[in-house]
């Protein structure tokens, strides 16, 4: 490994220290933390009954974001403020999404069906997908089997847990241990983000999404040395290291939390 690779690993892992430390005390209507077979994480909540979820990736000059902290505080006069923020998923080296991404209805990249390395092609992997007032989690097969016009839709991979069960290929994967991001749809109308504030194999992932977070659909998001969640009223979790798209919730208009 050279000198700068070094360099750039204790900086991410120091970097992630402080931050999972700050994320993992932010507790707010929408995100709290849990202790689940011994590691904690930071879960945050947002139902389309009354938040909006948007996706972001460029802004209007053709700039990606890169920082959650740069996501739109309000997205129109109809919401409420900001609630949370998080990765919406993996990206190529100049952070375009790998896979399909689909922005207030319009698709900005295509499905990849492809095989290769890496988790984005540990299949099965999906799409987490808002259409209307219903919002999933489905592998990648399934989704195209639907036929949807989504209003967002991001595709991600590996599934961490597919109609109740885990990945069946996780059982190879157990000695890998990283900081993971994910989601997970409790029902038709509810979204559950978690990300782990230290490393935990895809097995323990899968099974918090399962097991503690009632979901039977989830989808891993990314992973790596530094935890991506953003809580600006706790002022917390901030990136320092650029990512890709983007996911944010947002109160409507009317369901403002009270500072």
């Amino acid at each position: 490994m050279s000198p700068r690779a070094v360099f750039h690993k204790v900086l991410c892992g120091f970097v992630g220290l402080i931050l999972s430390a700050r994320v993992g005390a932010a507790e707010s209507d929408q995100c709290r933390s849990v202790d689940f077979e011994g590691s904690d994480y930071t879960v945050c909540e947002a139902d389309l009954r009354k938040d909006v979820i948007q996706l972001f990736w460029k802004k209007g000059d053709g700039r990606p974001y890169g920082f959650l902290q740069a996501v739109p505080q309000r997205v129109d006069e109809y919401s409420g403020p900001l609630l949370f923020a998080t990765n919406a998923g993996m990206f190529d080296p100049n952070y375009k999404p790998v896979g399909l991404y689909v922005e207030n209805g319009r698709e900005l990249t295509h499905v990849n069906t492809r095989s290769g390395s890496g988790n984005f092609h540990l299949k099965p992997n999906g799409v987490f997908f808002v259409a209307g007032d219903t919002l999933g989690v489905l592998e990648t097969r399934a989704y195209l089997k639907q036929h949807l016009r989504p209003d967002l839709a991001t595709q991600s991979g590996p599934m961490l847990v597919i109609n109740g069960r885990l990945h069946p290929r996780f059982i190879h994967y157990a000695a890998s241990r990283k900081r993971r991001s994910g989601v997970g749809a409790r029902d038709n109308r509810t979204a559950v983000f978690a990300v782990s504030n230290g490393e935990v194999s895809f097995q323990e992932f899968g099974r918090l999404f399962r097991d503690d977070l009632k979901c039977r659909n989830a989808l891993f998001l990314d992973g790596g040395s530094v935890p991506s969640l953003y809580v600006p009223s706790k002022k917390t979790g901030a990136n320092f290291l650029r990512i890709g798209p983007m996911i944010g919730a947002f109160a409507r208009a009317g369901d403002t939390p009270v500072p």
